[in-house]
């Protein structure tokens, strides 16, 4: 039997359903959320992830400002203007978008983002508020991961995870995450010697890796959960994940497609991690 998709264009509209009431309420109260997006330099890619991280706030009931700087705006000039976002009272989220020019330290930017304004949750204090269980801010794409999970009612206490992936923004928070959901976790990355030997012994499989074809249906156990967080291209151009999700399909017991799987809920989670900002302002 085919695996059950996890549709996340539909769970990130019901959450938007849910942001948009909760900002509402707090624009009543004149206390409307608000997210600053930076975008420094021209980069094609990252001018259509910013427009549609505006029109979403738009289409939420969010208040957004869109700063588009020329390529060589210097480091310090970018981290005065961040000074001066948090000290905003009308903005509670700050997003620079990455990749950063060259001449700039992505580092020194994110450190200097208020930790109270850190939706993007990349920051060490974030990292370190994740690590030990403190509230706060969770990086967007792997919060959305779970949020994924979460709908199809699996109940992760004592399941195995296996995520494919290290990185600071997605494998390592997407780790924590799922030992904070009490599963056992275990990271597999490109300096592990036999990847299908963790994936069949696990209950879920998260793949980030940003490499087609990583997971194939051989390499996964029957009834399994897949979550796909890849974002390739395969011979002819089309847009595909980590996952072969032809094969996979037909032995996972759900599994997210790509495009219309984590994709939609990365933005979701931003929104939502924006009104939580503004109401604990």
């Amino acid at each position: 039997m085919p695996a059950q998709l996890i549709d996340g264009n539909l769970l990130s509209q019901q959450l938007r359903a849910e942001i948009a009431t909760r900002a509402a309420r707090l624009t009543a109260q004149d206390k409307q959320p608000g997210l600053a997006v930076i975008l420094v330099g021209d980069d094609p890619a990252s001018q259509v992830y910013v427009r549609n991280k505006v029109k979403a706030c738009g289409d939420a009931g969010l208040y957004s400002v869109l700063e588009k700087y020329e390529e060589t705006l210097s480091e310090a000039d970018l981290l005065r203007r961040i000074a001066a976002l948090n000290n905003d009272p009308k903005i509670h989220g700050i997003l620079v978008q990455m990749p950063l020019p060259k001449h700039i330290n992505p580092n020194k930017v994110i450190e200097a983002i208020s930790t109270s304004k850190d939706v993007d949750g990349y920051s060490v204090l974030s990292a370190g508020e994740l690590l030990t269980g403190l509230p706060g801010f969770r990086p967007c794409t792997p919060y959305g991961c779970m949020k994924l999970i979460e709908s199809t009612g699996y109940d992760l206490r004592g399941k195995h995870a296996v995520v494919i992936g290290r990185s600071n923004t997605v494998g390592k928070p997407m780790a924590l995450l799922l030992l904070q959901a009490n599963a056992s976790v275990t990271i597999c990355h490109s300096a592990t010697p036999d990847l299908a030997y963790h994936t069949r012994q696990a209950d879920i499989v998260v793949a980030a890796v940003g490499r087609r074809n990583t997971l194939t249906a051989e390499m996964i156990k029957p009834g399994a959960i897949v979550i796909d967080v890849g974002m390739n291209r395969d011979d002819a151009g089309k847009l595909c994940g980590d996952v072969d999700f032809l094969g996979v399909k037909n032995v996972a017991s759900y599994i997210t497609p790509v495009p219309g799987g984590v994709g939609p809920m990365t933005i979701t989670m931003l929104l939502m991690n924006t009104i939580e900002a503004a109401e604990r302002a």
